[in-house]
C-alpha cells in the first residue's frame, strides 16, 4: 500500500483527535448525529479554501446544509444547485438560505479582468488558457457578463472588485428567488410547512468577519 501523503495524513491525524476530543466532552454526540440531520440553513458559498462555513460560523456538524461552486453561483440551469435546494427545503426543512461571497474571489478576478480587457469578444474566454468551451469558462461567463454590465472598465481594481463581489451576491438571491422550489415556498408552502427567507452576506477574509448585505427576500416581500 502507498504511503500517506504527509498533508494528508495530517487530516486524518486531526480528524482522530477530534473525534476523541468530542467523545470525552459529548459522549453521546455521534451516536445522536447519526440518527438524522435537521438544518435551519443551507449556505450557497464560494469553493474557496478559505472560506469554511462551519469554522468561520464556530458552526457544529449538523447545524449548515452545504453547497459550495466557483465564485457562489447559482445557474438556473444548474441541477446541481437545484438538487440541492430542493432536497434542503422539502426534505430537510431549511427555513433560510444563504448565498455567501467573499472577499478576494479569484472568480469574481478573473470575471472582472476579462470584462475590463479592450479585446473582450463574446463568446469571451474568461481564464483565457482555455477554450471558451471549457467547463471552467462556460461557468463563468455569466459572471463575466455582469461585470462588463457594471461599467467598471476604468475603476481600479482594488474599488472594482468589492463591487463585483457584492452584485454577484445580489444577482443570485436573485436568481434563487426565481427558482421553482423557492416560488413554491412562497406561493404553496414548502415540504415541511416551514417559512423560506433567502439572504445575500458576504465574507471578508482579511478580517473574518460576515457582512449582511440587507437583500434578503421571504415570502411577504412578494
Amino acid at each position: 500500500m502507498a504511503q500517506v501523503h504527509a498533508a494528508l495524513q495530517a487530516l486524518l491525524d486531526s480528524n482522530a483527535q477530534w473525534a476523541r476530543d468530542i467523545d470525552v466532552a459529548e459522549p453521546d454526540f455521534f451516536q445522536q448525529s447519526a440518527k438524522g440531520q435537521s438544518p435551519q440553513i443551507l449556505w450557497i458559498g464560494c469553493a474557496d479554501s478559505r472560506v469554511p462555513e462551519s469554522v468561520i460560523t464556530g458552526a457544529r456538524p449538523g447545524d449548515i446544509f452545504v453547497h459550495r461552486n466557483i465564485a457562489n453561483q447559482v445557474h438556473l440551469d444548474d441541477k446541481n444547485v437545484l438538487s440541492v435546494l430542493k432536497y434542503a427545503v422539502d426534505f430537510l426543512g431549511v427555513q433560510h438560505v444563504v448565498v455567501v461571497g467573499h472577499s478576494e474571489c479569484g472568480g469574481a478576478a478573473a470575471c472582472l479582468g476579462a470584462a475590463q480587457s479592450p479585446s473582450s469578444i463574446w463568446p469571451v474566454a474568461t481564464v483565457p488558457s482555455l477554450p471558451a468551451e471549457s467547463p471552467l469558462n462556460v461557468w463563468l461567463e455569466p459572471l463575466t457578463k455582469l461585470a462588463q454590465s457594471l461599467h467598471l472598465s476604468t475603476t481600479p481594481r482594488v474599488e472594482a472588485l468589492p463591487v463585483l463581489v457584492e452584485e454577484n451576491v445580489k444577482r443570485q438571491v436573485d436568481n434563487l428567488a426565481k427558482t421553482e422550489t423557492i416560488r413554491d415556498a412562497w406561493t404553496k408552502g414548502a415540504g415541511k410547512g416551514q417559512v423560506v427567507y433567502i439572504h445575500g452576506w458576504v465574507y471578508e477574509i482579511a478580517g473574518g468577519t460576515l457582512r449582511d448585505l440587507g437583500i434578503s427576500q421571504g415570502p411577504q416581500s412578494k
